[in-house]
């Protein structure tokens, strides 16, 4: 039976190493010529460390299941935040509306053309060599 002590040591070393890829990567992207966020790349550092099994999956999993848990409130100062950007959200309401139907027509043309090509039967040439 895990005492108090040691879960709380668990949230904490999860914690610890969550931030740590966070600031990491935000330390790589000011360093790097090209424009890419920081959590971006500390998310990629992350799985790159546990994909590697350099970092058991164990000392991250506490962590990762508490903000999972918890992500529909990590939304609610976003939703408030644009809020504040309804006028200019209902001025460009045709533009965005158009973005998004193309942007998911696309998604859905490329995906179902990649998906046909990689499930078609390959064909194999026979050579008439008698």
């Amino acid at each position: 039976m895990p005492t108090v002590l040691s879960v709380c040591w668990r949230y904490l070393r999860a914690f610890v190493i969550i931030y740590a890829a966070l600031y990491a990567g935000i330390g790589i992207a000011a360093l790097l010529p090209i424009t890419i966020p920081g959590s971006i790349i500390g998310m990629l550092l992350l799985f790159a460390l546990l994909a590697l099994q350099i970092l058991p999956v164990d000392w991250v999993k506490p962590g990762c299941h508490l903000m999972i848990r918890y992500m529909a409130l990590l939304f609610v100062p976003i939703s408030v935040g644009v809020m504040g950007y309804t006028d200019i959200l209902t001025a460009q309401f045709g533009p965005i509306v158009v973005s998004c139907l193309v942007s998911t027509f696309l998604v859905l043309v490329v995906v179902s053309l990649s998906a046909e090509r990689m499930q078609r039967p390959k064909v194999r040439k026979e050579s008439n060599d008698e």
